[in-house]
């Protein structure tokens, strides 16, 4: 396991640029979350962590607007209220998210989708039939995110033919398009051998220049190559958080994933 990431913007005097306060989240009684305030502080790389029926997806969706809380609060930018936004409307405001499941056009190349995705905030949206000439000009900063990904050579291909760890690096362009300044990812290794999880690091790493990162993850070697800070979740609740050197020796940690190998050692 790697030793981390060098002191993040978690030290003292950061402000957080994502906040969520008393958050629930109710399905027919059962509280998916319950009761859970989150701060992420600005260029930070934070990591929802916890075993499984945590409430990390739940979470997630409340963040990002693809679920509406029962109660609580999300504000961005310390002012702007995210409940009751549209998903569309909170990635305008600069909050942008990626999949755990890929969710690509089989038949649109990947320098396609760049396009397609960098049209969208200037109203073009699906229109790009009425003129090739109108999507030109996201020709270039298309394969410049291509190459920002590691898929210079893989952009007039269909997307349906990339390997899954390109396909999952794609979906990460899509996001990226957006120039969000918060990105969140869900599960951005998940599924991906030893060599893409190693690409997908390095690409995190590079990507988090300028913004702030929120991910859920179960691979504990990626949260510890990753994250500044680390909040993990147990029946919903926020268990404990900290720095990863710190958590992974809680003992309340080890015993809620049930001397889970990655966190015990």
């Amino acid at each position: 396991m790697g030793e981390g990431p060098a002191a993040g913007p978690h030290d003292a005097g950061s402000v957080p640029v994502l906040r969520a306060r008393g958050l629930v989240r109710e399905f027919r009684g059962f509280r998916a979350v319950d009761g859970v305030d989150l701060d992420v502080a600005e260029g930070s790389v934070h990591a929802l962590v916890g075993p499984n029926g945590a409430g990390k997806t739940t979470l997630f969706n409340l963040l990002t607007g693809f679920l509406r809380p029962t109660a609580g609060s999300v504000v961005i930018d310390g002012h702007k209220e995210l409940v009751g936004r549209t998903p569309e409307a909170i990635s305008r405001l600069g909050l942008a998210r990626s999949f755990q499941i890929t969710s690509l056009f089989a038949e649109l190349t990947p320098h396609q989708h760049l396009e397609l995705a960098l049209a969208g905030p200037t109203g073009l949206g699906w229109r790009f039939w009425r003129s090739d000439r109108a999507l030109a000009r996201f020709t270039a900063p298309a394969a410049e995110l291509l190459a920002r990904v590691g898929l210079a050579g893989h952009g007039d291909v269909p997307a349906g033919s990339l390997s899954y760890g390109r396909k999952r690096a794609l979906e990460l362009a899509l996001a990226l398009a957006l120039d969000p300044k918060v990105l969140l990812l869900d599960e951005p290794t998940a599924g991906m051998g030893a060599e893409d999880v190693d690409r997908t690091i390095e690409l995190v790493q590079e990507i988090r220049a300028g913004r702030t990162v929120v991910m859920v993850e179960h691979n504990m070697n990626v949260v510890a190559s990753l994250a500044d800070r680390v909040t993990v979740l147990q029946h919903g609740k926020v268990l404990v958080e900290g720095p990863y050197a710190e958590i992974r020796h809680d003992p309340r940690v080890i015993t809620a994933y049930l001397g889970d190998s990655d966190v015990a050692r």
